[in-house]
């Protein structure tokens, strides 16, 4: 049952997270999180094109 209380994101201490850059989207990292931040669809995407540069 701790589980489903912390997924629901319920008291105070519910966690802030950060916007992807790229669709403003949040994120996985949190907003203390240095540099670029991207959501899970955008880091897909990212690495997709990076892995295709060749």
């Amino acid at each position: 049952m701790s589980d489903t209380d912390e997924a629901s994101g319920s008291g105070n201490d519910e966690p802030t997270y950060a916007e992807c850059v790229l669709c403003r989207k949040p994120t996985e990292y949190p907003r203390s999180q240095k540099g670029i931040t991207l959501c899970p669809v955008c880091e897909w995407q990212e690495a997709q094109r990076n892995a295709c540069s060749g």
